[in-house]
């Protein structure tokens, strides 16, 4: 029990002052126990390995279902009240949002970086081995593949669930999931199933940058310089269109991204420069462009959308979901091979790939019987720390580098 100075005798309600003098001896004694230091807060969450979910279920929504079910009587109440009206907010109308035109770019050089990173690492001369199960989608870095079983392949029965490894490649490490790309994401944002080869598809995180104002020649897109307006729920453009070749005034557009041929020479200087960069700094930089790369994400999809099938890791970047029946998943049949779409996370347009980490390795493979004292991270990050990347502090507890693990004849006498 703390003195009895320390505490207060009781708490009189009524007044602000009362309140807050009878809580000062309370902050005296949590002072007291923390060594006369204020409590400091953990700057990173403790974050677990992360359990698979069943492939029947749906994945959580990250947004609750009563908030998206106000939010959509808000704006039926809102068409009901103003039939045609100017939307206002961008990107909803049809405009960029200018304070994001930078970070698009940004995420989209250090896609870049963080792709040419990974494929030193791998295919250099001081190349990390990867390893890929045959039969699953299993990843492993190492140079001995690990021994617990958890494939699911063909006949894993007859193989007690052990992986049989092979040599990896860059895809096996970095997937980028695909969508379709939308020349008009205000006009059109829906592609339906007759132009499922006709629609070019990219990696969804090339099509996030494009339309939050990155310019791909290969990948054109529109631009418009007045809003758009909403009439009955329906988008209507009255932007016209400069017949006579005269345009009208648009505001100052970034500038589009170089293509491979124009930066051919400026690669090869900095691949002259980068030949005498370690191993441990070009896994430093590639770990910090994956980083920046989710993060700049993560920011700009506060205001894009972006859908993901709530049963497959299909992704769509736009306001809505396309029309496509190609989805393979679980009750599939019930939506006629429709995608169920739902808000997406940095997780479904930046796949992490969770692999399990080895702390030592050029010691035995990992065991079965210890799995539960090895951790996980993504293969990105295993594969940068083997290089002589420092560890992430949001992943040090998921990787648990505190957990010792016992020795193989000793994993059934621990408690």
């Amino acid at each position: 029990m703390p003195p009895s100075g320390l505490l207060a005798r009781r708490v009189v309600s009524g007044r602000d002052g009362t309140l807050a003098r009878s809580l000062r001896p309370l902050k005296a004694w949590t002072r007291w126990l923390h060594g006369g230091k204020e409590p400091q807060e953990e700057e990173t969450p403790y974050a677990d390995v992360p359990r698979p979910g069943r492939k029947w279920e749906r994945k959580p929504y990250v947004t609750p279902m009563k908030v998206l079910i106000r939010r959509a009587k808000e704006e039926r109440r809102a068409r009901q009240e103003s039939p045609c009206r100017v939307l206002e907010h961008p990107p909803d109308n049809g405009l960029l949002v200018p304070h994001l035109v930078k970070v698009a770019h940004e995420v989209h050089s250090a896609r870049e970086r963080f792709l040419d990173g990974v494929t030193r690492l791998i295919k250099g001369e001081a190349a990390i081995p990867v390893k890929r199960c045959r039969f699953c989608s299993e990843v492993h870095i190492g140079d001995v593949g690990h021994e617990i079983r958890t494939c699911e392949g063909p006949d894993s029965g007859s193989r007690n669930s052990l992986h049989v490894w092979r040599p990896g490649t860059v895809k096996d490490v970095v997937g980028f999931p695909y969508c379709y790309h939308l020349f008009d994401r205000v006009g059109k944002p829906r592609v339906v199933h007759k132009e499922k080869y006709v629609v070019p598809r990219l990696p969804a995180i090339l099509e996030l940058c494009i339309q939050a104002g990155v310019d791909v020649e290969r990948y054109p897109t529109k631009r418009r310089t007045r809003p758009v307006y909403s009439i009955d729920g329906r988008i209507a453009d009255f932007e016209l269109e400069e017949e006579d070749g005269s345009q009208a005034e648009a505001p100052p557009e970034p500038l589009p991204c170089p293509s491979r041929a124009s930066s051919a020479p400026a690669a090869d200087g900095a691949d002259g420069a980068d030949e005498e960069i370690s191993v441990s700094e070009l896994s430093s930089r590639t770990l910090q462009s994956w980083l920046d790369m989710r993060s700049g994400a993560a920011r700009l999809m506060r205001k894009y959308g972006v859908v993901t099938c709530g049963y497959c890791p299909d992704v769509q970047v736009g306001p809505k979901g396309h029309k496509v029946r190609m989805c393979k998943a679980s009750k599939h049949q019930q939506r006629d091979g429709q995608h169920a779409w739902q808000e997406a996370t940095v997780d479904d347009l930046v796949p992490p790939n969770h692999v399990w980490h080895v702390r030592d390795g050029d010691g035995a493979p990992l065991a079965n019987e210890l799995k539960r004292y090895y951790g996980k991270a993504p293969a990105v990050v295993e594969l940068c720390v083997r290089g002589g990347a420092p560890v992430p502090a949001q992943y040090r507890s998921m990787m648990r580098l505190d957990v010792v693990p016992p020795a193989r004849d000793e994993y059934d006498l621990v408690a």
